[in-house]
């Protein structure tokens, strides 16, 4: 795990020549940063990385045999176990171009599976920018233990049996890719600049529409809006194994996280981490790996939808246990990480 953790932030190294390449001329303020340069635009030298290992083929080989592997632990089917390890590792809403040929022809119990490891795992091009702000020793197992716990929990909540469906042809990975290599490496890097324009385009809407509604409740009811959360929250956080006089702060960043995206929650997070215990940071740091939140929701429901108008009807139709089934997930995770400490 430590290896990985080294390995990632020698990757921010890398990154962080181009980004100073562009920006190196911008004055920033002694011993501050700027979260849109140093978190954000690391994601484009990410996602070259992907698009290079994806078109020489090394990550659908990776891809292939780690998901047949999970499929004899797990016996969740092959296009359950290849789909969870992709998601791990292209994010969505790209994942679902891998599958598009069955997703049309996929049950509503499968089409959940996918759904759920979707919204649970967290693509290899974010991994980066999570490890600068929350520490890389919780981000790392919290990826591999997200593909176990959306596949767990799917099981209790959409149980189905796997062994009934036909195996995958994953004749989608098999295919020879026809792009040139400087296309294919063109259009991850615009890929990656746009997720990371993105992601920074929600967190100014999301953190100033928090702040807004903290302004409002504080004026009117004396208590601000995310601590409101955290009372509403802060049972199931202890339930998880937070100490008590953290479970109020634990409660509030595992709401904001539901309630907005888990960036805005690790920035919460990264604030206050000096002012919870190690058992509390570990387990929300890892409860926050994930992308279980109600926005997500929509982009999935409108991924399926434009594959399939009639499955995308179908995934907005079991959206809220969507969201259950992946938040679950989360404390399942988070609950294991705070087991080690």
């Amino acid at each position: 795990m430590d290896k990985i953790a080294i390995f990632f932030n020698w990757l921010m190294l890398q990154a962080a020549s181009g980004v100073d390449f562009v920006f190196g001329g911008l004055v920033v303020q002694k011993g501050t940063s700027v979260f849109f340069l140093n978190v954000l635009m690391p994601i484009v030298f990410i996602s070259a990385l992907v698009g290079i290992l994806n078109y020489i083929r090394v990550l659908p080989f990776i891809i292939k045999w780690i998901g047949w592997t999970l499929n004899k632990i797990a016996g969740m089917g092959e296009l359950e176990s290849y789909f969870a390890v992709s998601t791990a590792i292209l994010g969505q809403p790209e994942v679902f171009l891998t599958v598009k040929d069955d997703i049309p022809k996929l049950t509503e119990e499968r089409l959940y599976t996918i759904c759920a490891s979707a919204m649970s795992a967290v693509s290899a091009s974010v991994l980066a920018a999570y490890m600068q702000l929350i520490p890389d020793k919780f981000v790392v197992p919290a990826v591999f233990l997200n593909i176990f716990s959306a596949l767990m929990v799917s099981c209790i909540i959409n149980p189905y049996n796997a062994s009934n469906y036909d195996t995958m042809p994953m004749s989608k990975n098999e295919e020879k890719n026809h792009e040139s290599f400087f296309q294919v490496l063109g259009d991850y890097i615009l890929d990656g600049f746009k997720l990371a324009v993105t992601v920074a385009a929600m967190l100014i809407g999301f953190v100033a529409l928090v702040n807004f509604l903290n302004s409002i409740f504080v004026a009117i009811f004396n208590i601000s809006f995310t601590t409101i959360l955290g009372y509403i929250f802060s049972p199931i956080a202890f339930l998880m194994g937070v100490p008590t006089k953290d479970s109020i702060k634990v409660g509030s960043l595992m709401a904001t996280k539901l309630l907005t995206n888990e960036f805005v929650a690790m920035s919460s997070l990264h604030n206050m981490s000096s002012t919870l215990s190690l058992k509390a940071n570990a387990i929300i740091s890892a409860y926050l790996v994930s992308f279980a939140n109600f926005s997500v929701v929509g982009i999935i429901t409108g991924s399926i939808k434009s594959i399939s108008s009639k499955q995308g009807i179908t995934v907005a139709n079991f959206s809220m246990k969507l969201l259950l089934g992946a938040t679950l997930a989360s404390i399942l995770t988070g609950t294991i990480v705070g087991l080690y400490y």
